[in-house]
């Protein structure tokens, strides 16, 4: 399993760009800046906001610790304990599971071994589900990082399975650093 991180400081370099993103916004505005350094902070830590980053992020944006929870609660693309390299996130809206994600899903939990929520031993793959992801008219569809795979069927996802576990995909990195 992979080694649980709890973020309590930025690198130098990582701090000025969070610096730059809070800049965007206006003076007594620099809550508009949560999602962005969320986004960072999590990618800064192995793919999951523990309460000490939340808090570290809080007193960044001068915050309430709350505020920073509230948000990072609501999203799913925020995750609150640790994760493997590679995040699975299966679509589970009606045209998804019309069109085939609940047994894409059931694939996914008998290959790996794991329910949604989860993560293997191993720490390499975290089975998640997750509200739409607008692609509809490609169902169903699951997200890995930023890349979606569209109209799959559990042959399709098998072969992405064996791509990711030979290349040990890591799935959370810091889309502001692409």
């Amino acid at each position: 399993m992979q080694k649980k991180l709890n973020l309590t400081e930025f690198n130098s370099d990582t701090l000025a760009l969070v610096r730059q993103i809070i800049k965007r916004y206006p003076e007594g505005r620099q809550k508009s800046a949560l999602l962005p350094v969320l986004h960072i902070a999590q990618a800064e830590n192995n793919g999951w906001l523990s309460a000490e980053t939340m808090d570290y992020v809080a007193s960044l944006l001068d915050l309430q610790p709350i505020e920073v929870y509230e948000v990072a609660s609501f999203y799913s693309m925020f995750n609150l304990q640790a994760v493997g390299n590679c995040v699975i996130e299966v679509c589970q809206t009606g045209p998804c599971w019309l069109n085939g994600a609940e047994e894409l899903l059931a694939h996914f939990e008998k290959r790996l071994g794991i329910k949604p929520g989860e993560t293997t031993p191993d720490g390499r793959f975290t089975l998640k589900t997750v509200e739409c992801l607008a692609a509809c008219g490609n169902a169903p569809v699951i997200q890995v990082g930023t890349e979606y795979h569209e109209n799959l069927t559990p042959q399709k996802a098998d072969v992405l399975l064996d791509k990711w576990q030979e290349e040990n995909k890591i799935s959370h990195t810091n889309p502001y650093l692409l």
